[in-house]
């Protein structure tokens, strides 16, 4: 790491100064946004870098540190037009820079890891291509240079990404434990988390798990929004999506909206929360549907089928 960056290096007020002024702006909209009681922010045009006015003005900060969790930093840095490559590298710097971290700061380093390499890789980059070497010439400007090794208690990452990898389906990944492998593996890195060899070691394996879970995620919706339009041709307009939490008969256009809004409302890191479940419980009613609709609605079949024939086509 280089000496203004790496965790066990004491930067100069100065430098601290420059890190927390460059902060004010992105601090200040996170109170904002999720309305946290603090004081007034030492840090602003006449702040001026010295032991007692850092060390003042780091406590304000490590304020609203406590108060701000990881899914919220998530949602507001990837919503937030202040993110930029900058940004993120004075929160990664911020983050390292404390003499105590917390189990919120790992988190958050990890997020922000992944968020900058995310954004500083080109986007037509090949799964093959995300080794040690190259994610740790990705972050080379917020841990210095590295000659990257994976540590012998990180050998498991390997495999649970592998496991991931061969996930077809959204539903497999959410029940396959990787998820929670990983966050185990964090979990119990304690300080060890900010070693730079694991710190790399974990971008890229966050990296690949989000990646794997974005392709199933938009592979699910897909298969959704195709079935639907598959059951509208057969005269289906209702389907019993009750394991989904929605009614028995819920109408395919208003599952299709959902969908839309929902390709939105997952542009965030991999979970499997509540959401999720959902996304998977309505592609398989929309599996079984599939299967059952026309068995269950005759009268739809024989309207789809009489379509078909007087169209020249077949149902399939």
């Amino acid at each position: 790491m280089t000496a203004s960056t790496q965790p066990s290096f004491q930067p100069s007020f100065e430098d601290q100064g420059a890190t927390l002024c460059a902060l004010q702006p992105i601090y200040a909209a996170l109170v904002r946004e999720f309305v946290i009681e603090v004081s007034t922010c030492p840090v602003d045009e006449e702040f001026s870098p010295s032991p007692e006015s850092v060390e003042h003005a780091e406590a304000w900060f490590q304020q609203v540190d406590a108060q701000i969790q990881v899914h919220q930093l998530r949602q507001f840095l990837q919503t937030t037009p202040l993110a930029n490559e900058l940004v993120l590298r004075q929160l990664l710097v911020h983050h390292m820079r404390k003499t105590a971290k917390s189990a919120s700061d790992r988190d958050k380093t990890d997020f922000l890891l992944v968020q900058y390499f995310s954004l500083c890789a080109p986007s037509g980059l090949e799964d093959t291509d995300v080794d040690l070497d190259y994610v740790a010439q990705v972050l080379e400007p917020v841990l210095g240079p590295q000659q990257p090794k994976l540590p012998a208690w990180l050998t498991s990452l390997e495999t649970i990404m592998q496991s991931a990898a061969r996930c077809h389906r959204l539903s497999e990944l959410l029940h396959s434990g990787t998820l929670e492998q990983g966050r185990k593996l964090k979990t119990q890195s304690a300080a060890r988390y900010f070693e730079p060899s694991a710190m790399v070691a974990f971008a890229r394996f966050s990296f690949m798990i989000r990646r794997i879970f974005f392709r199933l995620m938009h592979d699910d919706l897909n298969a959704i929004q195709d079935g639907l339009r598959e059951l509208e041709r057969r005269g289906v307009s209702t389907i019993d999506c009750r394991r989904a939490q929605f009614s028995a008969e819920e109408p395919t256009g208003r599952l299709r909206m959902i969908c839309q809004s929902w390709k939105v409302m997952f542009h965030a890191e991999y979970s499997s929360g509540q959401p999720l479940r959902m996304l998977v419980d309505l592609r398989a009613a929309v599996d079984d549907a599939l299967q059952n609709g026309v068995r269950k609605n005759p009268l739809a079949a024989s309207a789809a089928t009489a379509s078909a024939k007087s169209d020249g086509g077949t149902i399939k």
